[in-house]
């Protein structure tokens, strides 16, 4: 990384002067960290910034990521630096799931690069990212690593989510091969997909889906919302003891790079299709 050393002292200094004086932050790690006593977020920025100790960098741009301020410029650049250039493959991880919360449909091909990877762990996280931003021109990349069956079923599950945006043939068809995967998450994922980019559900059979297919003038459907899925678990007793620290979790919500729609993220699947 030593390109990365020599653009790193410049990002430290900027980041120095952002987290100066920003004590009224604080408030922003509470909900990004679940600890009694949350680090600020200029010792946040110190970690992330910190190049002697990789878990302290994961921790900083996690943190840093998860803020309410973690979309400045300064910070964005640093998880970009850190995609291109960081070694360690868990601060890469960190730093493209950082910045598929705040990137720019800009962004999407530096993180599609990143399904090339030899690390799993990236290639997970370049995938879930991809379904956060949207960029028509990372398409087909994303559908040639879907259908790829050397890739683990853990990544094309993503990849297929990731797909759910992009109302193309090629899309579909790969969506469709994708049925025929020897993973029922890998099928499962696609059919979710493949219900919303048509509005119609032919279940798990790649051959009614390209039937309907080719006898419908306009199967593919662009005007419906897609949202990014977010995690959200059942809250335990252990969660409400800590009254002043209930965990709360990320709504679903548009990709970058796409219209904001106009309804809320739908409670239902699609109804299926007639026929």
């Amino acid at each position: 990384m030593a390109h990365g050393r020599t653009r790193i002292p410049a990002l430290l200094a900027t980041a120095a002067c952002a987290l100066a004086g920003c004590d009224q932050m604080s408030s922003d790690f509470g909900d990004a960290s679940n600890a009694l006593f949350p680090p600020s977020p200029a010792e946040a920025g110190r970690w992330a910034v910190d190049d002697s100790d990789p878990e302290n960098q994961r921790r900083g741009v996690l943190l840093l990521g998860n803020s309410s301020f973690g979309g400045d410029t300064v910070y964005v650049n640093l998880y970009r630096l850190y995609i291109e250039e960081n070694t360690d493959p868990v601060v890469k991880a960190t730093a493209i799931q950082a910045l598929a919360r705040h990137a720019g449909a800009d962004d999407a091909q530096l993180i599609a690069k990143q399904l090339d990877s030899k690390v799993e762990q990236i290639r997970i996280a370049a995938a879930k990212a991809l379904q956060r931003v949207h960029d028509p021109r990372v398409a087909d990349t994303i559908w040639k690593k879907m259908i790829n069956e050397e890739e683990p079923a853990a990544v094309r599950v993503e990849l297929a989510i990731a797909l759910g945006q992009y109302p193309s043939r090629d899309v579909f068809e790969a969506l469709c091969s994708a049925l025929d995967d020897r993973e029922l998450a890998v099928n499962l994922a696609a059919a979710n997909s493949l219900r919303l980019l048509t509005g119609a559900d032919f279940g798990l059979e790649p051959a009614l889906w390209r039937s309907w297919a080719d006898a419908t003038a306009s199967p593919l459907r662009a005007d419906v919302p897609y949202y990014y899925p977010t995690f959200e678990r059942q809250l335990g007793f252990g969660d409400y003891l800590m009254f002043w620290a209930i965990p709360t979790f990320e709504e679903p919500g548009v990709p970058s790079g796409l219209r904001e729609p106009a309804a809320p993220a739908p409670d239902a699947a699609p109804a299926p299709a007639a026929g």
